[in-house]
């Protein structure tokens, strides 16, 4: 019997809605497009070059694409031709500088943009791109080495300075590059590395040569050039808290090269005066 007052209900149903194709295809560019500004921007593009080749990616497949970039991070979010909308939120990871894959990277935009490629072609060109093999750490350090000694001829020293700022270049580069390895603190090592360079270059002291602008030309293999024209560009082109992230970075480098190389003259003062 049906006691008074008791109704007959139907059981609740929960209709679970799942993901439509147009939207996973649009989180899978909105992801792609954050990897790969995230990766220009850690190894050295200024904001709005990585904007533009964002926005190019995607215009070619056609997705209205934003970019807010941010010292440590790069939020990307995309709008497709229905209007819906998809945001990733990309940590940015140092990487070492590399004009060459820098300007590959970017080719890669405006090949996608004229071809009309696929985002499984863009990726994979992607990936054949940043698997490419990077120079020789060997080669790197002679080039950087024979760019120091020229450095020093530059400003005044003789071919037996060129031959001590070379070799202290060297030794200086290897310290750096043993350290980063052990992943020692990026400051730190430029202390260390700087430090190493002079230290090695004072040899000139005790020869009949230009000491002291071997002493200075030792240190410049460390100066960080990208960061600091990154962080003038940026500022220049409306993206200032990027910028003096930077240059706020640059000179904190600066100062540690200051550091090392003060604390070699601490060493030889007896020799300079």
């Amino acid at each position: 019997m049906r006691q008074k007052g008791s109704q007959h209900r139907k059981p609740l149903k929960y209709d679970m809605q799942t993901p439509s194709n147009a939207h996973s295809e649009l989180a899978a560019t909105v992801g792609f497009i954050a990897r790969y500004a995230s990766y220009l921007m850690g190894s050295g593009v200024h904001t709005s070059r990585v904007v533009r080749n964002s926005r190019r990616i995607g215009s070619a497949l056609g997705i209205e694409i934003n970019l807010a970039v941010f010292p440590k991070s790069i939020i990307v979010s995309g709008t497709d031709a229905e209007g819906e909308s998809f945001s990733r939120v990309t940590a940015i990871a140092p990487c070492p500088i590399d004009f060459e894959r820098n300007a590959d990277l970017s080719a890669l935009s405006w090949e996608a943009f004229d071809r009309k490629l696929t985002l499984r072609q863009i990726e994979e060109r992607y990936e054949q791109l940043c698997s490419k093999p990077r120079l020789d750490p060997m080669l790197v350090m002679i080039l950087a080495g024979l760019a120091n000694a020229s450095f020093c001829r530059l400003f005044g020293g003789d071919l037996q300075a060129m031959g001590i700022v070379f070799t202290a270049t060297l030794f200086g580069f290897f310290v750096k590059q043993k350290l980063i390895q052990r992943g020692l603190n990026h400051f730190l090592v430029f202390i260390a590395a700087a430090f190493a360079a002079s230290l090695m270059s004072s040899m000139s002291l005790i020869l009949d040569t230009t000491s002291d602008v071997a002493l200075a030309t030792s240190v410049l293999f460390l100066i960080p050039g990208v960061p600091l024209i990154n962080g003038f560009i940026d500022i220049i082109e409306g993206h200032i808290l990027t910028g003096i992230s930077r240059l706020t970075a640059a000179i904190m480098l600066v100062a540690c090269i200051a550091i090392g190389l003060s604390a070699t003259l601490m060493m030889v003062k007896s020799e300079l005066l």
